[in-house]
């Protein structure tokens, strides 16, 4: 479980995150939502010990993330960023593997276990056509879903997820939401995601966390969150919301 208490962030006396409070459980996804600039990404990198808190405090299985060594840390959180490398000069199979760089280090082989895990992570992904190709030569959707794998290959307990489905179509971003819904609810994983699709945030996330301005504005379930008047206050303009004619679940429209 992650305990971020009264976390904030600052560069250069500019505070990009005001003090904020919330928790991350196993077993179900979170969605950061927010307009562009309003501390999505600063809070999943504080969580994912890629930026030092300022003040306040983030604690990880009850212990303070800075007291975590990397390593050991990377065995139970898996990161992936917005802005993925454009060049690895590696083929997919290469790329996945090195999700296993926790447990074995650089240069470690890979037992049985290790290979179990890469083959899951192409299996869950959707993406073993493209094991043996570079990851170079994919495209923007693919690599994604490679760098995805990867990140399942290491088989940590929470993945944090800033923008994935930023270069995906819309198949591909149903599909990756409708798999990292199935890997938290029936594999109990913890899944944070930085989301800009409000209605596939709300078809999708168990817990919405909406920042504004850097402070922590509003968080609830999807029901809580999607409604016209919070949504004014999220993003400054006026949405119109009916509920999904199957799922009943609010969808938003302009």
């Amino acid at each position: 479980m992650f305990i971020v208490e009264n976390a904030t962030f600052k560069i250069s006396q500019r505070t990009l995150l005001h003090p904020i409070s919330a928790r991350f459980e196993r077993g179900k996804v979170y969605g950061l939502i927010g307009h562009n600039g309003s501390g999505k990404s600063t809070l999943i990198k504080l969580l994912a010990k890629q930026n030092p808190y300022s003040s306040g405090k983030i604690s990880f299985d009850d212990k303070d993330i800075n007291s975590w060594p990397q390593r050991e840390f990377a065995k139970h959180v898996a990161y992936l960023p917005q802005q993925l490398p454009q060049s690895t000069n590696l083929i997919a199979r290469e790329l996945v593997a090195m999700g296993r760089y926790a447990w074995n280090g650089l240069f470690g082989s890979h037992p049985k276990k290790d290979q179990e895990a890469i083959s899951q992570a192409f299996a869950f992904t959707h993406t073993e056509q493209f094991a043996d190709q570079f990851v170079d030569t994919l495209s923007g959707g693919e690599r994604s879903r490679i760098w995805l794998a990867m990140l399942l290959a290491q088989q940590s307990q929470f993945l944090l997820l800033d923008e994935p489905l930023a270069a995906l179509d819309i198949a591909h971003q149903v599909e990756v939401m409708e798999l990292i819904h199935k890997l938290a609810h029936e594999h109990n994983l913890g899944i944070i995601i930085v989301i800009h699709d409000i209605n596939l945030a709300a078809r999708y996330c168990d817990h919405l966390i909406a920042l504004h301005g850097g402070k922590l504005l509003a968080e609830g379930n999807a029901f809580d969150i999607v409604n016209s008047p919070k949504l004014k206050e999220i993003y400054g303009i006026d949405l119109t919301v009916i509920p999904h004619p199957k799922t009943q679940r609010p969808v938003s429209f302009y």
